[in-house]
């Protein structure tokens, strides 16, 4: 799966790739309250506000994961991260608050290039037995942007409004996009048998491709919940905004701060794909519950820590089945349709729990993710299941 050996310094500006991709989203989320009430616009356009740069992902991953298949990996990252440069730009430029849908579906669009791009890369560039460390550090990057893109994205919006913070992520898109071309090699697309709509079914319905990319879209479901509804459930604990905003980023840092340990683990061996998933779903199913039935504070810090935790050790795990399963000349389309599985559990998630909390309480709403977490372990890791998914140590 991969030509020769690169050394570490090759893959860090794949990892920048991941940071912009995170901090771009999160850094503009964090901040459309204060939008809101600047434009005076509604609850309803807020909500569309967040959705539009996800469903520009859902609907173009899988479109670019192909066309990194086709063309290789490099020129499509190049291309995401120079258009997300631009859409940033071409906000500041207009100089109308009204066009933030626009910018961000762009930016939406943009990212749905280069992420698959980038884990692409990341996979090929590694040699069987280290897929899982490489994605643990990409998926800690990625954290530091989710971590930091609230916190700056809001001083940067208080500085100089949000055509502070596009600059910034234009000019952010443009010095990663510079490090790539200086650093990463190019990468020819591998030949392809032809291959039809029924082989791509195959493909994606396929058990060493289903449950990583279930384990991943569990992942996100859970972070999305804990950092939308833990805020709300300690503020009617009496909590302050200092808590609030402290219990997030626990669970953020918590998230980064695991996935580099579990992918050392797995290539290890000291782990395998099975035990790490059960463990992570554990986690995640265990903070729920402490979450949803300890009223206060300290049960809301316990199970921020144990979800950051437990979704931190499933993303490597994941994507590294996904790297050593998928065959080398369609990794593009494999990581496009599993980031696709992620995306729908990013909004999934919180769209079940709110629905369940609307109807009874957001505990019983935790309650509900706990099963669901639960659920997952068993279809994925259950008894009369197949033996582990290849892991990075499969050839």
């Amino acid at each position: 799966m991969t030509e020769l050996e690169h050394p570490p310094h090759r893959y860090w500006p794949l990892y920048g790739a991941g940071f912009v991709t995170a901090f771009g989203a999160h850094s503009i989320a964090a901040n459309l309250g204060t939008y809101g009430q600047q434009q005076h616009v509604s609850l309803l356009t807020i909500g569309l506000l967040l959705a539009v740069y996800d469903a520009a992902e859902v609907v173009l991953k899988p479109v670019f994961g192909t066309l990194v298949d086709r063309v290789g990996p490099r020129p499509v990252l190049l291309g995401g991260l120079i258009g997300f440069a631009c859409a940033s730009a071409a906000f500041v430029a207009a100089g109308d608050p009204g066009l933030l849908g626009v910018a961000r579906f762009g930016q939406g669009a943009a990212a749905a290039a280069f992420s698959p791009a980038a884990s692409t890369l990341v996979a090929r560039m590694q040699s069987p037995g280290g897929h899982a460390r490489r994605f643990g550090s990409y998926g800690a990057w990625k954290g530091l942007g989710y971590t930091l893109g609230p916190l700056l994205g809001g001083a940067l919006v208080t500085i100089g409004g949000y055509g502070a913070l596009f600059a910034s992520l234009g000019v952010l898109a443009l010095v990663v996009a510079a490090w790539v071309g200086w650093v990463v090699p190019r990468m020819e697309p591998l030949p392809r048998r032809r291959s039809t709509v029924v082989d791509l079914a195959r493909r994606l319905t396929r058990r060493a491709f289903v449950v990583p990319t279930v384990i991943l879209a569990a992942s996100t479901a859970a972070l999305s919940i804990g950092v939308g509804f833990f805020p709300i459930l300690a503020a009617s604990a009496g909590a302050n905004a200092l808590l609030s905003g402290a219990l997030v980023s626990a669970l953020s840092a918590c998230a980064a701060l695991s996935q580099p340990w579990a992918g050392r683990a797995l290539d290890a061996r000291r782990i395998t794909y099975r035990a790490g998933a059960l463990a992570g779903l554990t986690l995640c199913a265990s903070g729920f519950l402490v979450a949803g039935l300890l009223a206060g504070p300290a049960g809301l810090i316990v199970g921020a820590i144990a979800i950051g935790l437990g979704a931190g050790v499933l993303t490597p795990l994941g994507f590294a089945a996904l790297a050593a399963s998928a065959p080398p000349e369609r990794l593009g389309e494999t990581m496009g349709s599993a980031e696709v599985g992620r995306e729908l559990g990013d909004a999934g998630g919180p769209i079940l729990v709110g629905a369940v909390a609307a109807a009874a309480t957001l505990g019983v709403g935790c309650v509900v993710a706990a099963a669901l977490m639960a659920a997952v372990a068993v279809v994925s890791t259950g008894a009369g299941q197949a033996g582990d998914p290849p892991t990075s140590g499969a050839s």
